[in-house]
């Protein structure tokens, strides 16, 4: 089913310089080439602050769908591009009558929750049983997944649901600090826009990684990722990648941010405080948090529905997929991923 996983090229030099030579993508940084790759080793590519690309190098990503991805130099997000729209225009009609149909709707938000509860749960445990002692606060947390697993079957709509989602996760995050093992590093509590210390800074900035995978992913299968189940629609707001992303939050970005911290790989000097307290990766940092993500995307594991092994990356390919076989009415129901 899938036979390799192409990678994406993370370019943080600033004034660096993209562009084709024939099919071969170049790096130049005042005016010497760092890089050669060729481009169809290349499954997408991702760029940092003052970064420039060639229009060549842009139309011919467009044309062969491979996914651009803009960041500020601190690791926002600012743009995506992608060519023109595929996949069957009736399948975006039922997805949007999906949104339209409340029991459908519902249906999709608790199996996006569901899956999401299940994931945290599986990283508490994991924190449990490495402890000596288990502490209060994760002891709570883990009742509150199981509460919520409880509750999920008795919602009524959508707004229930996340309700759930919000009690889970606010409690997951009281626990969060328990999981950290190193000492240098502190968390009191989830802080976004800004992020107030280094865990929320790199959690923060792995979430923005996988939310373009997940926005990519949708949109391959021929999906609108703005039109979603779980989050309220706003404009310019990627719902559905948003839901797509939930399951994936606790064992691949949380587990990915918990193990740098805890093996020490990230130190106080890879970040940056900005004026007002932002607290933001820097270069070196964004380079250790990059090859770890990447190193993750190729490891393999099981999926419930599969036989063959699938590589993490296309995960959110392959849930894609799913969904769109639930909307088109191939499958009874979507089932959210929770790894065997």
């Amino acid at each position: 089913m899938i036979r390799q996983l192409l990678n994406t090229l993370f370019v943080q030099t600033q004034g660096a310089y993209l562009h084709l030579d024939h099919d071969t993508l170049r790096v130049e940084v005042e005016g010497s080439t760092r890089l050669r790759v060729p481009l169809h080793h290349l499954g997408g590519l991702a760029v940092f602050g003052n970064v420039l690309l060639s229009p060549f190098l842009l139309h011919r990503c467009a044309e062969d769908q491979r996914q651009v991805v803009w960041f500020s130099r601190s690791g926002r997000f600012r743009a995506r591009l992608h060519g023109p729209v595929s996949g069957n225009v009736l399948l975006r009609r039922v997805q949007h009558e999906a949104f339209d149909d409340p029991d459908r709707a519902l249906a999709l938000a608790r199996a996006v929750v569901h899956g999401k509860v299940r994931n945290t749960r599986q990283v508490l445990q994991r924190a449990a049983r490495e402890a000596e002692r288990v502490p209060p606060l994760v002891r709570r947390a883990l009742g509150t997944c199981d509460w919520a697993l409880e509750a999920l079957h008795d919602a009524a709509d959508t707004e229930t649901v996340r309700g759930i989602e919000g009690q889970t996760a606010a409690d997951y995050f009281r626990a969060f600090p328990h999981l950290l093992r190193h000492g240098d590093f502190t968390f009191d509590g989830r802080s976004r826009r800004p992020p107030r210390d280094p865990v929320n800074a790199v959690l923060s900035f792995v979430y923005t990684l996988v939310r373009s995978d997940c926005e990519a992913a949708l949109e391959g299968v021929g999906l609108d990722p703005q039109v979603g189940y779980l989050h309220v629609l706003r404009p310019g707001r990627p719902a559905l990648a948003l839901d797509l992303m939930e399951e994936f939050r606790p064992w691949w970005a949380d587990r990915l941010v918990l193990t740098l911290f805890n093996r020490r790989q990230l130190g106080t000097g890879d970040f940056d405080e900005h004026p007002g307290g932002a607290v933001y990766l820097n270069e070196r940092g964004r380079k250790t948090v990059l090859t770890a993500y990447q190193k993750r995307k190729q490891e393999t594991l099981r999926h419930p529905l599969f036989v063959e092994p699938v590589p993490v990356g296309l995960l959110p390919y392959v849930q894609a997929r799913l969904l769109a076989r639930h909307l088109r009415g191939d499958l009874d129901r979507y089932a959210s991923f929770v790894p065997r």
